[in-house]
């Protein structure tokens, strides 16, 4: 059974995901909020699996609640967002947040992406990343070096290109002639060398450093 904390200030939205999981086997709300200062207060005691915090609501913002929640519990973070707020997700990842769902999205993604980060997995797909990715502004000139001391091969370097642009491992393979397995080798070998855990993290690392951009 999977426990989900729900914050939003719109009790219509809370209402809607509150009946999404009443609904479906292996689901529970732990609990609600309509504010930053709360979900706090009741995440910290009732220490759910998943909680989704919506990016802006009163007293704290979801990004302040991400911080807060995730440095004092094991409660894994999903933010919810809109396409028009995408200037957030950066520091979303930053911060350690599993990952965001769209505000629109369909139920069934909704499912799958709390099943997908209660497994320890950011839940973004491979293609919302890309996309989001391309959306943010520049990185900033301190951070243009996030990948300094580490030292990738000319092959971890276009694979790790390919995740930051979207690209899933099937497509990554046949872009560089590769086995699926041998992405996953190149990605796993990545994770270990950059202290990340997910392809999410690692795309986030590769904006940083610049790398979205294939030299010619």
């Amino acid at each position: 059974m999977i426990s989900v904390f729900l914050a939003d200030d719109d009790a219509g939205f809370r209402a809607a995901y509150r009946k999404l999981f009443d609904r479906t086997d292996g689901f529970r709300v732990a609990g609600e909020a309509a504010d930053g200062a709360t979900a706090v207060r009741l995440i910290t005691g009732l220490r759910p699996a998943v909680a989704l915090l919506d990016v802006q609501m009163p007293e704290m913002d979801g990004l302040a609640v991400a911080r807060a929640v995730l440095a004092g519990t094991d409660t894994r973070v999903i933010m919810l967002t809109t396409f028009d707020l995408d200037e957030y997700v950066h520091t979303a990842l930053s911060v350690g947040a599993a990952g965001f769902l769209l505000k629109n999205a369909a139920p069934a993604e909704v499912l799958h992406a709390v099943r997908t980060v209660h497994a320890g997995h950011a839940m973004l797909a491979p293609e919302v990343t890309g996309r989001l990715l391309h959306r943010l502004a520049p990185p900033p000139p301190e951070r243009a070096h996030a990948f300094a001391g580490q030292v990738l091969s000319e092959r971890e370097l276009q694979v790790v290109r390919l995740v930051a642009r979207g690209y899933s491992n099937q497509r990554i393979a046949d872009e560089l002639f590769l086995s699926p397995e041998t992405v996953r080798t190149y990605l796993r070998r990545m994770f270990a060398k950059l202290g990340v855990n997910d392809r999410t993290h690692l795309a986030v690392l590769a904006y940083e450093a610049g790398l979205l951009r294939d030299p010619r």
